[in-house]
């Protein structure tokens, strides 16, 4: 049955009106949060083989 319901979109429709109500009556506070940080590891840190290692 869940399945079925996911398939034809019920349990999405069912969350859009809920969060439109809620949006409505002002329950939904909207924060954009916009995070650009990259990370990168060291070569020796993904595996690489070192430099005379077989």
């Amino acid at each position: 049955m869940f399945r079925r319901r996911q398939r034809d979109g019920s349990w999405k429709r069912i969350f859009v009106q809920l969060q439109a109500e809620a949006d409505a009556k002002g329950l939904i506070t909207w924060d954009v949060s916009v995070d650009s940080t990259v990370a990168r590891a060291h070569q020796h840190a993904t595996g690489a083989r070192k430099k005379g290692a077989l």
